[in-house]
């Protein structure tokens, strides 16, 4: 923040105020390329195009407010798994057949119950959504045409042993994601074991030359690899597209205003719907003059602090407020048919529509299985719900401080107290730093525990990924829920 403000800002250009999201002027500069996948691409600097939500009155939809959590919401991933293979003909005195151990008729049929048991396995170990369609066995590039399942899938897990280029130049044609799977040593050997590189990816060349697939795609022998490429595919098809409250507009941390969301609608399709805080602030009043969705919120608030490892070091009401707006949002959410919601002005203009912080609601969304995040930041929001959607954890959304001696201090107060999923760490219920008001947790995060940060760019071009441990959860007079990570590399 220091660097990008004295050498990218002009001090006319730039109000600074006294918390860590401020707005200004400040353009993505570079060019705006990206290395991996044909989906991102056509970026625009125009004014985004977020829809307005629309009228909201209360009560809102009568779900909203459950106790229960509701878990993340990921629709499953449709893996098409094929089989190309050739079964070749003896002829005299030439060649007559291609490397690999799939030549008969009776090789394919013991092959494809081997694919079979090797999905279920896959299946079963899987931690996300997954179906696995139909396997099916193609020669030639013709042969696909009856494959009627293929269209609707998202992903193409090809088993190539054996069968030529025009089978893989149609599947790459198609646009969809595609796992190439080749045997070494775990069944009959493969052709393409052997060609993959040079004939496929290569081209007869020195340097990759098929857009949308490259090494990476390629596994030999190893379901585990299968395994954790389809996690990743299955966060990202579930990231494409998202729905999003965004209260107060979307925005970007000290970007012009329009730029960093017009990138994300047009990266990743995300539905921008906008609620005004004209619009919230009449909605808060009639949930705060509804008296059972009062005492609701007043007995959830009661609940939540009897929860063991909970301590109150804030006015109690602050805290029940925080429960009147989970049931706002979560209302909110219902009615647009979404799981994601953001609040732009979250340091203050929120506060006295609410008489608290939005730090502990956004804190019990995302234990509940809610994609919820401050500041309305859109350079890092795509990151946390792509992280969310691989991993079906929560995230948080942090601050972080200028690396020292393998040392970098995270901090933000709206940190959930299920990282890991399922158990609920400890937590001292605080103000919200900066304005010393409403109700912050301050997340004792455990020592020892592995986690994965992502750092994203601007202009979405970059992203910088960390795997660290918690060393320490001290308490400096920062943003409450705070820790300490240990990382390796540069």
């Amino acid at each position: 923040e220091e660097i990008i403000m004295k050498r990218r800002i002009s001090p006319d250009r730039v109000s600074v105020q006294p918390h860590c999201c401020p707005r200004s002027g400040l353009a993505p500069s570079g060019p705006r390329a990206f290395s991996r996948r044909s989906f991102l691409k056509g970026m625009g600097a125009t004014a985004v195009a977020g829809m307005a939500l629309g009228k909201l009155s209360w009560p809102l939809p009568a779900d909203a407010g459950a106790d229960a959590a509701v878990g993340l919401a990921r629709r499953p991933l449709k893996v098409k798994p094929i089989l190309s293979y050739e079964i070749p003909e003896r002829r005299h005195q030439t060649s007559w057949r291609s490397w690999g151990g799939i030549q008969t008729r009776a090789d394919v049929d013991e092959e494809s119950g081997r694919i079979r048991g090797e999905l279920e396995k896959i299946r079963s170990a899987a931690d996300f959504p997954v179906e696995f369609l139909p396997l099916s066995g193609v020669r030639k590039s013709a042969d696909l045409s009856s494959i009627a399942d293929l269209a609707g899938s998202d992903v193409i897990l090809l088993y190539a042993a054996g069968g030529w280029m025009d089978v893989f130049d149609t599947l790459g044609g198609t646009g969809k994601d595609m796992i190439v799977f080749c045997r070494h040593r775990s069944g009959p050997v493969y052709l393409w074991y052997e060609i993959v590189s040079p004939r496929y990816l290569r081209q007869h060349t020195d340097t990759l030359a098929v857009k949308g697939i490259n090494d990476e795609d390629v596994v030999i022998d190893s379901p585990e690899e299968v395994l954790w490429r389809l996690r990743s595919l299955a966060g990202l098809h579930n990231t494409l597209g998202t729905r999003i409250i965004a209260v107060g507009g979307p925005d970007a941390w000290a970007q012009p205003a329009g730029v960093v969301p017009k990138l994300v609608e047009d990266v990743w399709k995300f539905d921008f719907r906008t609620v005004s805080y004209e619009d919230l602030g009449p909605l808060i009043q009639a949930a705060r003059s509804d008296g059972e969705a009062v005492r609701k919120a007043r007995r959830r608030a009661a609940e939540y602090l009897a929860t063991p490892g909970t301590t109150l070091e804030t006015e109690r009401p602050f805290v029940e407020n925080a429960f009147l707006l989970d049931q706002v949002f979560r209302g909110i959410m219902k009615q647009a048919d979404c799981r994601a919601i953001t609040i732009n002005g979250c340091m203050g203009t929120i506060m006295p529509l609410a008489e608290t912080s939005a730090c502990l609601t956004l804190s019990l969304l995302n234990d509940a299985g809610y994609l919820a995040f401050c500041e309305s930041d859109f350079v890092v929001i795509p990151s946390g719900i792509l992280l969310a959607n691989i991993s079906g954890k929560p995230v948080f959304l942090n601050d972080p401080t200028y690396p020292h001696e393998g040392i970098i201090t995270l901090a933000h107060c709206t940190a959930p107290r299920k990282m890991n999923g399922r158990k609920s760490e400890p937590a001292r219920i605080l103000t919200h730093f900066e304005s010393d008001y409403g109700a912050a947790p301050k997340v004792e995060m455990s020592r020892g525990q592995t986690v994965t940060n992502i750092v994203p760019d601007f202009a979405s071009r970059r992203w910088v990924g960390l795997k660290a441990e918690i060393v320490e959860a001290p308490f400096l007079p920062i943003c409450r829920s705070q820790i300490e990570i240990n990382f390796s590399g540069d």
